[in-house]
Parts: structure tokens; C-alpha cells; sequence
């Protein structure tokens, strides 16, 4: 693969029932690349995590998912509250979920976390009452 490819998703924030649809087109697109199960695991788990953030706390926003020779970068942004502590909310368990978001089965502080976790570089952007930009990068 010698050029990039940058496959574009807009997240709905309104419908929770359409939450992850733009990891299950990621994880087709890479699959019709040919990349390996692992990469396609990693990136489509990180990639979800970041889309349910994005639903839960900012009402959507957008997501670029660019494939380079090197590896696969995702980068997310929203133009929610914006994350006071970051350092907190990198902790596992911790969330600031409604408790109508967590009776659907979300918000259980584990996100980030497993956005960090599956990924193998992870940057954070965020200003309170702006949004919040995350870059991800999962290298082959």
C-alpha cells in the first residue's frame, strides 16, 4: 500500500442505536485490505470505545480513520463539554455518565482506558466547554 486512505464517519449523537455502526465499516474496510485479524481487533475496539464516548458525553462529532504504510491512525473529534481531568478520566471505573446513559448499558468508566489499552500511542486535546480531540495510532 503505497497511498494513504482516509475513511471519514460523521457519529450521531442522538441515536444510541446507531452507536458503533462507524467501527463495523472500519472493520470491513480493513478486512477488504487484508490486514491482519490483530491490527483490525485493536483499531475496531479503540474505534468503538471512542465512538460511545462520543455518543455518551458529546452528542457525536467525527471520526478519521487514515491507513498508512506505517500503520493506522484515528483520530476523533467532538465538540462536547470537553474532559475536566483528563488524568481522572483515564482511571478504570471512572465515568461521569447519567445514570439514564448507564441503564442502557454504558458508561461503566472503561473507555479510555481501553482506547489506551488497544492502541499504541494515545493523545488527549480537550479545553472544558469546547471539545475534545483524540488521536489514537495503532502501528504495524
Amino acid at each position: 500500500m503505497s497511498d494513504e486512505l482516509v475513511f471519514h464517519f460523521d457519529i450521531d449523537g442522538e441515536d444510541f442505536t446507531s452507536a458503533g455502526q462507524a467501527s463495523v465499516q472500519i472493520k470491513k474496510n480493513l478486512r477488504q485490505l487484508g490486514l491482519s485479524s490483530e491490527i483490525i481487533r485493536r483499531v475496531s475496539i479503540a474505534m468503538y470505545e471512542g465512538e460511545i464516548n462520543m455518543v455518551v458525553h458529546a452528542r457525536g462529532g467525527v471520526a478519521d480513520v487514515t491507513v498508512r504504510e506505517d500503520g493506522i491512525e484515528i483520530k476523533l473529534v467532538d465538540n462536547g463539554p470537553g474532559i475536566e481531568n483528563i488524568e481522572q478520566a483515564m482511571q478504570e471505573g471512572f465515568s461521569t455518565a447519567s445514570d439514564e446513559v448507564r441503564s442502557l448499558g454504558f458508561g461503566a468508566g472503561m473507555g479510555l482506558p481501553n482506547m489506551k489499552r488497544y492502541t499504541d500511542e494515545m493523545q488527549i486535546d480537550s479545553t472544558v466547554g469546547v471539545g475534545t480531540t483524540v488521536i489514537m495510532k495503532v502501528n504495524f
